[in-house]
């Protein structure tokens, strides 16, 4: 069954302002629409996460059928600041290639594996591509058509996906895609329709990286499909404490599952973390990648012990072995001294 789900504009502050954890998370099929008014709130959140028990947040991806929007964005523009302080006892091993544990409020590192490797990232690269679209303050309601060439692919590797040639949907949807589902064609796409075309938003993804002090950071395309995409876990360190303060970054890379409805046929699409389907831990933001040449990687930012944290893993030899040190890391932070 096709629903359409909608804000008020009292429930829709709430959320974005308080991030509340009352809120249930929606499985609809709908087509994203957005007021002004809703896409610039949520856009403009970069307030700190409220921080909740530990348990799943539950976030609503809701959709408005009002007007066109454009998105701005008030999120800091200074790099976060990592201090090597991590010193704590029996930390857990993890399977991953390079890993990092960052408190997110002091940027203090409490647990690091070769944090300062640069190596390819894969899909982690879409939380760029998310920040830049973001950043440009384009209207999210402007419809994008899927051309052959948003699935031609990167780096000699070809794009696999549900989505075709000719499909349409607005940007927001795109983002969606992207984020939740890691759909290559819709980054690329992103990409593409961006003022200057591929290119400037190649170079905006770089500049940013710079900006932000990413120094072990590359970026080649938009969608982590090359593997001259590369950086370290300290450097996604970084970035993901830059995207958590985008309220639109956080939610949509949280929704674990949404139906797309694209006019002729539906989409059923689950988020590609299974910590986020699962619901067991207090995700606030999360991105997954897996490339042959980067392996199983994700970046999550958290919320455990009162404790906002940011988890980056690279280069996990299998899925099952990502999703365990995640866990491991996750438990371990459980039991450090409770953030007060």
């Amino acid at each position: 069954m096709s629903i359409l789900l909608a804000w008020s504009s009292t429930s829709f502050a709430e959320l974005v302002v308080n991030n509340n954890p009352a809120s249930s998370r929606a499985s609809g099929s709908a087509t994203l629409n957005w007021s002004a008014s809703d896409a610039s709130q949520l856009m403009e959140d970069d307030e700190p996460l409220e921080i909740g028990p530990q348990g799943s947040t539950s976030v609503t991806t809701t959709v408005r059928n009002s007007g066109s929007a454009s998105i701005t964005s008030s999120a800091p523009q200074q790099s976060t600041q990592i201090r090597d302080t991590f010193g704590y006892s029996s930390q857990p091993s993890v399977n991953a290639r390079a890993a990092l544990v960052m408190d997110a409020q002091t940027g203090e590192v409490l647990y690091s594996k070769n944090s300062n490797m640069s190596v390819p990232i894969a899909s982690i690269t879409k939380l760029m591509t998310a920040v830049v679209t973001a950043d440009a303050r384009l209207n999210m309601s402007e419809e994008i058509t899927l051309e052959s060439i948003d699935f031609a692919g990167a780096g000699g590797k070809n794009s696999s996906s549900t989505l075709r040639a000719g499909d349409k949907m607005n940007r927001a949807e795109a983002l969606l895609f992207a984020l939740m589902k890691s759909e290559n064609p819709a980054a690329a796409a992103l990409a593409r329709t961006y003022p200057g075309g591929r290119p400037a938003f190649i170079a905006a993804m770089n500049a940013k990286a710079r900006q932000l002090g990413m120094t072990s950071t590359r970026y080649a395309e938009s969608t982590g499909l090359d593997p001259h995409n590369v950086s370290s876990a300290r450097d996604l360190g970084i970035l993901v404490s830059t995207a958590s303060q985008y309220g639109l970054i956080r939610q949509f890379s949280t929704t674990p599952t949404y139906d797309f409805n694209l006019g002729y046929r539906v989409l059923k699409s689950n988020n590609t973390n299974a910590l986020v389907r699962n619901g067991g831990w207090n995700i606030n933001l999360s991105k997954t990648g897996y490339i042959n040449e980067a392996g199983r990687c994700v970046v999550m930012h958290t919320t455990v012990n009162s404790r906002p944290a940011v988890v980056v893993l690279l280069g996990a030899p299998s899925s099952q072995a990502r999703n365990s040190d995640a866990t491991n890391l996750l438990s371990w932070l459980s039991t450090l001294p409770k953030r007060v």
